[in-house]
């Protein structure tokens, strides 16, 4: 009976769920830090999303534009899980806006496609890039991962 106490409460514990926190810290155009209620700052990584580095072309522009979405404000995470850094991966949202979606709408990140399959994000990234807006002005846009990779 213990052992299936401590796995219902793990699972609780594990389990992605919606929590409201204030925006503290942008740390890129896909990765915050809030702080909760008590008191604590948590490291966010936005689901689905992958802004282009800030030393790529777009990179200050994808962190400034999540700055005016969401810095200051109080927000509300929706936990998906949690990435390889310990960060939270989640959709935030200000009021309705989603800023994950808001950011490929705004031509200002890819839909991260290796890790998440949401046919939502990638029409975004679609019209995005038919609409020319944001990096998608550019004739031939690197990719975040491919940057990291060549940085290596």
């Amino acid at each position: 009976m213990k052992t299936l106490f401590l796995l219902l409460l793990f699972a609780l514990v594990s389990v992605p769920g919606s929590f409201r926190a204030k925006v503290i810290g942008v740390n890129s155009g896909d990765s915050i830090v809030v702080l909760l209620d008590d008191n604590t700052q948590l490291r966010v990584r936005l689901e689905g999303i992958d802004c282009p580095e800030l030393q790529q072309e777009y990179g200050d522009s994808a962190k400034q534009a999540t700055v005016a979405l969401c810095f200051k404000k109080n927000v509300r995470i929706e936990k998906v899980g949690e990435d390889m850094y310990g960060r939270t991966l989640a959709f935030v949202y200000v009021d309705d806006l989603c800023v994950n979606k808001e950011l490929l709408r705004l031509g200002l990140a890819w839909h991260y496609a290796d890790f998440n399959n949401d046919t939502t994000l990638a029409q975004l990234e679609l019209e995005a890039r038919k609409n020319k807006a944001g990096l998608w002005k550019q004739s031939n846009p690197m990719a975040p991962w491919e940057f990291r990779r060549k940085k290596k």
